[in-house]
């Protein structure tokens, strides 16, 4: 027995001491290296959950704050779960207010609650403000912390004031927002504006007559990336209903927003949920996909359906079952070639309704030019590979139809779902490929039937 305490003993001082050097080694790779906050948190992503901690409780707060930042959401939320509480709290308080929100928001209540309170009473309430806004509109996304400028101060005085800011650690700023006694935004300078105006001019004077872009808190964040891009500005202010000046929403957020969307689109295109990602806990991705894929397979079944209504055509030509899939698959690359089109398209959001239903009335164009010049191809295919040329009319008439079928297929579906109120990418492909399979096999077997028998 006393042996195996020994042992046990000197298993546990090997794990502690192999923790130190894990530490210990980190460390001495930020110091030996001048490592980019977001190349520390790839190397972090790649690390288990407990040498992710032990590598944080090594880093100054100021940090692992900008690295923790750089973090996927839901690992920065284990991260800070499973420090000590006070870290926990000096990482929040040092992090910028967006950043800090959206960590925060990854949280359980109780976990959250108890980190806010540990935060200055002005650091608290500010982020509990923000997170009072739904995460997906611009206020879930903006930073409170911009500046300000009096339309009353003059060139000198608004330089001033952005210096002194700027000595609290703000965030960078890209402009100065020009306001009047009640915060109402009435203008936007750059910083070159500033530097280039004339000693002694008010600021509200050259931001008088400004077209000023903003946007209101309750906008689509999505929509706010388009009108940034749109515009080139580097942030956008965002106001509420009177114009008041709440915050800002900057490039870099932006960045992270149109990922997210593309890679929601990707994701909601095959029926995986657009939150999923290689660290969701497997069981909840098996319940998020079952659903769509129960749907898959009733589809499937109705293309099996329409197969099996021509079991007597298939069995007086056994070639038909050789060349049916090839129909299917022609017609559901030509459909996912417009889905994606248009789904690109819907996620600009640039065009109306009519426009929309015109992008529609092309894709059927490009699917009947590069039908017809399939169905050319497939019917000398089928001809030679078969030596019946009827074979072959009935290969490249499937292929035209279902190929046009297709491109209009493709180009539709996300319109319907869009005035559905539905996420235009969700699930997209599944219904395609049920449209152009159960189509495709019914107008070549049907063909078959009508031309070879």
């Amino acid at each position: 027995m006393s042996a195996r305490r020994n042992d046990s003993h000197h298993e546990d001082m090997e794990t502690g001491a192999d923790r130190q050097t894990d530490r210990l080694d980190f460390a001495a790779h930020l110091n030996s290296e001048s490592l980019h906050p977001a190349d520390i948190a790839d190397h972090l992503e790649h690390l288990s959950p407990e040498k992710r901690v032990s590598a944080v409780n090594s880093m100054s707060k100021e940090d692992a704050a900008e690295t923790i930042a750089e973090l996927e959401e839901n690992i920065a939320a284990e991260v800070l779960e499973n420090l000590d509480i006070d870290k926990a709290a000096e990482i929040i308080a040092e992090m910028d207010r967006d950043d800090a929100a959206d960590v925060l928001d990854e949280l359980d209540d109780e976990h959250r609650d108890v980190l806010l309170e540990k935060l200055t009473q002005e650091d608290s309430e500010e982020l509990r403000h923000l997170l009072r806004f739904d995460p997906d509109s611009a206020a879930g996304v903006m930073n409170s912390e911009l500046i300000l400028l009096d339309q009353n101060m003059t060139i000198d005085e608004a330089i001033t004031h952005i210096r002194r800011e700027m000595e609290e650690e703000k965030e960078s700023p890209y402009y100065g927002y020009v306001v009047d006694s009640h915060d109402i935004l009435i203008g936007v300078l750059s910083l070159r504006d500033l530097m280039l105006a004339r000693p002694g001019v008010k600021v509200g004077a050259i931001a008088a007559g400004q077209n000023v872009v903003s946007v209101t808190f309750d906008t689509e964040k999505g929509e706010v990336a388009n009108l940034l891009s749109h515009y080139n500005y580097l942030a956008m202010p965002v106001v509420d209903y009177e114009g008041h000046i709440l915050g800002v929403v900057t490039y870099d957020d932006i960045m992270d927003i149109i990922h997210e969307e593309a890679s929601a689109d990707m994701l909601g295109m095959v029926g995986a949920d657009p939150e999923e990602s290689c660290d969701t806990p497997w069981l909840e991705s098996v319940r998020k996909r079952l659903p769509w894929l129960v749907v898959n397979l009733l589809n499937s079944a109705f293309s099996a359906s329409v197969v099996y209504m021509f079991e007597g055509t298939i069995a007086q030509m056994a070639v038909l079952a050789v060349l049916m899939p090839m129909v299917a698959n022609q017609a559901g690359n030509t459909g996912q070639q417009a889905l994606a089109v248009m789904i690109r398209q819907l996620s600009r959001d640039i065009f109306d309704q009519k426009k929309a239903w015109l992008a529609v009335l092309r894709e059927a164009r490009i699917g009947l030019v590069t039908g017809l010049v399939m169905a050319v191809l497939s019917f000398l295919g089928s001809w030679w590979f078969t030596g019946n040329y009827m074979v072959g009319v009935v290969m490249g008439g499937a292929i035209l139809c279902d190929m046009f079928l297709g491109a209009v297929a493709g180009g539709s579906i996300p319109l319907v779902f869009r005035y559905l109120g539905r996420d235009p990418a969700q699930a997209s492909s599944i219904f395609l490929t049920t449209i152009t399979d159960g189509a495709g096999f019914f107008i070549f077997l049907g063909l078959a039937s009508f031309f070879l028998f």
